[in-house]
């Protein structure tokens, strides 16, 4: 009898951890609505293409497109009527138009895990299959918002990354969808008659900014990186390291038109990151000098590429819209042309051709 009175005590004197508990329980709620918003968000879109399948294929087709708007005007009333504003007639429209777009539902259920309904519809607009699926999947791997994928398609990402892609030839140590040409640096706020300590400070006080105009992978490492070679001491502005291809990428800020005198310098830089800084496991260094100016043709003559070496424009201003797209549909004709005049200098197809992928009007502008 004794021995069962104890055992009682010591069981009661086991006490529970009630704040522990609770943070354990909680972080198991948070977790299992987290998967449960990604179910239904990835459920829901696929809802959405399922319908827009069905209608385009069963009410569109054939002899009855000629009165198809008017039979999707009237589901759509009866829809809503029954579920809601999510199927008034301009959602639907968008769920016809996302099916027909995509039609192998293969490529669509991994977006939908990762990107909302209204991701889709920032996305729509876009006519040219490559240029959506970049926006997609940038958007799906940074977590974008809609407006931040909104900014991103009117900002021209995508151009940006073609027009820097063109500088690139067959032999290029530069890897590919690397950078941007030129950058949008507006985001920093700088004013007339800055100077590169202004331009490094201000990038400096908004790195998320910055990084989120560099791209994807891009993680800081140090700034005005000292190296010193036969007594002298010589800083390098700016250093990245990019997780996805692992290398460090050095980065100058040059005020004024590219020279290339700019190329040793970095040529050196690259160099010494390679032998002193460069770990195991790491890919060689590569760079970008960026500049106010820079002429294409001179860089396509030079081979950085082959160096390692990129280089970019940067505008610390953003134009008005509509010269915005006329500088970047002129920066890219010229790439086009610099790509033709490569290919038949050396009788292959060294680049497929790129084009300004133009934004049709959407209804949720």
């Amino acid at each position: 009898m004794a021995e069962k009175t104890k055992n009682i005590i010591v069981q009661t004197d086991k006490r529970i951890d009630e704040a522990a508990l609770f943070d354990r329980v909680s972080a198991i709620i948070e977790n299992r609505k987290t998967r449960v918003q990604i179910q239904a968000n990835q459920e829901t879109v696929l809802m959405f293409w399922d319908i827009g399948k069905h209608i385009g294929s069963i009410l569109l087709g054939g002899e009855r497109a000629g009165y198809g708007k008017r039979i999707v005007v009237t589901l759509a009333q009866q829809l809503q009527e029954k579920y809601g504003s999510s199927f008034e007639y301009s959602n639907v429209t968008r769920m016809i138009k996302f099916a027909a777009r995509f039609p192998d539902m293969q490529i669509v259920v991994p977006l939908a895990q990762q990107l909302s309904w209204s991701h889709f519809i920032a996305l729509l607009p876009l006519k040219n299959d490559e240029a959506f699926m970049f926006y997609a999947n940038d958007a799906a791997v940074r977590r974008l918002s809609k407006r931040e994928l909104r900014e991103q398609i009117s900002r021209k990402a995508y151009e940006r990354r073609e027009i820097a892609n063109s500088q690139l030839t067959e032999v290029s140590t530069v890897p590919f969808n690397m950078f941007k040409d030129p950058y949008l640096l507006d985001i920093l706020g700088l004013k007339d008659n800055y100077l590169e300590a202004d331009l490094e400070k201000a990038i400096l006080a908004d790195l998320e900014a910055f990084i989120l105009e560099f791209g994807h992978g891009f993680t800081f490492a140090g700034r005005q990186k000292r190296m010193t070679m036969d007594g002298k001491d010589y800083t390098l502005d700016l250093l990245f390291f990019h997780r996805t291809l692992k290398r460090l990428v050095a980065v100058e800020l040059k005020l004024g038109e590219f020279k290339p005198a700019y190329m040793g310098q970095m040529r050196f830089y690259l160099k010494w990151l390679d032998r002193y800084e460069r770990q195991e496991g790491e890919n060689t260094p590569i760079g970008l000098i960026l500049c106010t100016e820079a002429s294409r043709d001179q860089i396509e003559l030079m081979e950085l590429d082959k160096e390692g070496i990129a280089v970019a424009e940067y505008w610390v201003a953003m134009p008005p819209k509509a010269e915005f797209e006329r500088k970047i549909k002129e920066i890219l004709i010229q790439a086009q042309e610099r790509l033709t005049r490569r290919k038949t200098m050396t009788g292959g197809n060294i680049q497929r051709e790129i084009e300004y992928f133009y934004e049709t009007k959407d209804d949720d502008e």
